[in-house]
């Protein structure tokens, strides 16, 4: 079965369980209000790295979009990769691989 688009609580999950990863950060710490700077402690160096994942994980590319600057909690990036996801489909795939 596939699905057409990316559950808001699926990008979640997935966005978490990158920073989690990524920044050793515990999964109940990360909740949508969280500032990704003054919260979280990330840097810009760290952005990198969050993009590059984000677009590996989800199959958007993120850094041209110019709506990433507005991002300054999770929240915001819960909110944009959801968006990103119903603009491009090809992103389900990566979330919502296909059943056998």
């Amino acid at each position: 079965m596939k699905h057409n688009m990316a559950d808001r609580e699926t990008i979640i999950k997935t966005i978490n369980e990158i920073f989690a990863d990524l920044y050793e950060l515990p999964l109940k710490e990360l909740t949508e209000e969280k500032q990704i700077f003054q919260d979280l402690g990330l840097d810009s160096l760290d952005i990198v790295d969050m993009m590059s994942a984000l677009q590996k994980r989800f199959g958007i590319l993120i850094r041209q979009d110019e709506r990433f600057r507005t991002v300054r909690t999770l929240g915001d990036i819960y909110d944009l990769l959801e968006v990103l996801a119903k603009e491009n489909r090809t992103a389900t795939d990566h979330v919502f691989p296909e059943e056998a």
